[in-house]
């Protein structure tokens, strides 16, 4: 059976390629890679090629709970598009467009068959949104 897709998009006052660093720049994941203030992300590691691993590990800040987020790069076209094929096997495809206000950032995703899509696409949209609070941050500093 075919997973479900589902999308969470956001949109960041920049160009693609600054867009693109702020998303694959393993320090600035540590910024923003979570859903909640209750969690954070205290480190990641990027092989940014095809076949490299993605590495973010996030964890609740009161050390209650953690998992490490991991795929696989199978597509990269920088500053355009990147693929990650996660440990699980599904896949995880992120695309930066320009738009007259910057760049829309948009990942379309595999369901899991653990969770609602809801709460799958909520949590993934919560993450973009700390994304794009990142982006509009370092614009102004």
């Amino acid at each position: 059976m075919t997973p479900q897709k589902i999308k969470a998009a956001t949109s960041v006052p920049m160009a693609p390629r600054r867009a693109w660093d702020l998303y694959t720049t393993p320090d600035a994941v540590t910024r923003w890679n979570f859903a909640t203030d209750a969690w954070h992300c205290p480190s990641a590691s990027i092989d940014l090629k095809i076949g490299g691993v993605h590495n973010a590990r996030m964890e609740a800040k009161d050390g209650s709970v953690g998992f490490d987020f991991e795929g696989v790069y199978t597509e990269i076209e920088a500053p355009h598009s990147l693929t990650l094929t996660l440990a699980d096997g599904r896949k995880a495809r992120t695309t930066f467009t320009p738009s007259s206000g910057g760049t829309v950032v948009e990942t379309i995703f595999d369901a899991d068959a653990e969770n609602s899509a809801d709460m799958q696409q909520a949590g993934w949209q919560a993450i973009l949104d700390n994304y794009r609070k990142y982006a509009e941050q370092v614009i102004t500093d």
